[in-house]
This record gives C-alpha cells, structure tokens and sequence, in this order.
C-alpha cells in the first residue's frame, strides 16, 4: 500500500476519518470527499489508485458515482454499504465494482481488502509480447480493453475482462477455480470458488445474450473451465 494514493468518499465524517488512519497507517496518501460530486472532482483532479466508495449519499450516490468512473477508468473500486444482502452485492459488482464490504465493517479486513485490490491491479497489466488476439469466435484488443464477439462489441467490466483474457491466454486448457482465483483476482481473502462460478456465469451473457451456452467457455465438472477456442 506505500505510496498508494486512496480516495474516500463517503458522507459519514467518523467512517471517512477511521479509513483514512487505517490506510495511512499502511503507507497510503489518502485524500476525502464528503459526496459524490465533490468525489468526482477529487477522481478527476488527483487520479488516485483505488477509490474507497460509499453507496448511500444524498444527491448523487455511489451507484451514479460508479458508473461515471467506470465510463473513464478501470481503477479498483471498494464499495461500502450498510446494507448485505446479496442482490445488493451483486447489483455492485455487475455495475464494475472490484469488491464490496458491509458495515460496521472490520479494520483489519478493510486493510487486507485494499491491499489485494492495489496487488491484483499491479498484477493486471497484459504482457508486452501480445497486444492483440482473435479466433473465429472473437478478437481482444488489450491496449484498447476491447472485446468483439461477431462484429458486435461486448462491454465488459474490468473483472470479467480479466477473466476472458485469462481464458483466451491459456486456449484448452482447464483451469481450476483455485487457478483462477490466483489469476483474476490475485488474492483469496474474502472470495471462494462460487465467485468464479458466478462470473463464468456473467462472462457467457455478456458474450451471447441469446445462447450463453453456446459460449465456448466449458465446465469441465470436477476439475474447473477452458476456452476451447475455435479453429
């Protein structure tokens, strides 16, 4: 986390002034904004790393602030709610958000949970030897974050985008959940096996609405996934 640079944006004084002690404690520079207005100017303004975002702020709440970061940027963001159930973590991470944490919410769980943002987006980078792929199914442009399945571009959010190019890297070859958790998102903590299924799941809708099963991304029971990429 050293050197870091984390905005907070959330309208609760005491939670905005607890996050930014726990990260500056682990070497962050850490700026606030008390809306979301006031946080998009910050995002604009500063570029920071990762963003720390509350969902519940009057005006313009953190669903509205996502979806504008996320029309200019893939920077990590860590959702913040009061609320746990899971169709309001799923409504986060289907809008990009890279991971969600309830309140009251542990300190140690926090730190450990922006560390592996900040790690996995340090590890996202895709190698310089191949700025391009393409098959008879679909092209991936990495430089541009692109994905086009049958000249219709498919937007993805940054996780999933993460995971097809893990697949289409790694062409007939099954990779385990475990292998994808360490691949796409970096770290464990806090994330099991049905993440994976859950975004496999994303992933095949995002890429043929009509016919997801079609999708050439297997479920090779008992062992994991493979793109079988088309000849």
């Amino acid at each position: 986390m050293t050197e870091s640079r984390v905005l907070v944006v959330d309208d609760d004084d005491d939670i905005r002034g607890l996050v930014r002690t726990l990260l500056e404690r682990g070497g962050a520079e850490v700026k606030e904004a008390r809306n979301g207005r006031d946080g998009l100017r910050e995002f604009h303004a500063w570029r920071p790393d990762l963003v720390v975002l509350d969902v519940s702020m009057p005006e313009l709440d953190g669903w509205n602030v996502l979806e504008r970061i996320r029309d200019m940027s893939d920077v990590p963001v860590l959702m913040l709610t009061a609320r746990g159930d899971e169709l309001e973590r799923v409504r986060g991470l289907q809008a990009g958000a890279d991971d969600y944490v309830v309140k009251p919410f542990g300190r140690q769980e926090l730190v450990a949970r922006v560390n592996a943002l900040l790690r996995r987006a340090q590890r996202g980078a895709p190698p310089e030897e191949a700025d391009t792929y393409a098959d008879a199914y679909l092209s991936v442009d990495w430089a541009q974050a692109r994905v086009t399945v049958a000249d219709r571009e498919v937007q993805l959010t940054p996780l999933e985008f993460r995971l097809l190019s893990t697949f289409v890297r790694h062409p007939r070859q099954v990779l385990s959940r475990d292998q994808l958790l360490d691949l796409v998102w970096g770290d464990t903590f806090g994330v099991g096996g049905d993440q994976v299924k859950l975004y496999v799941g994303y992933l095949r809708r995002k890429l043929d609405p009509d016919a997801p099963d079609g999708v050439p991304i297997e479920t090779v029971r008992g062992f994991g996934y493979r793109y079988k990429a088309p000849s």
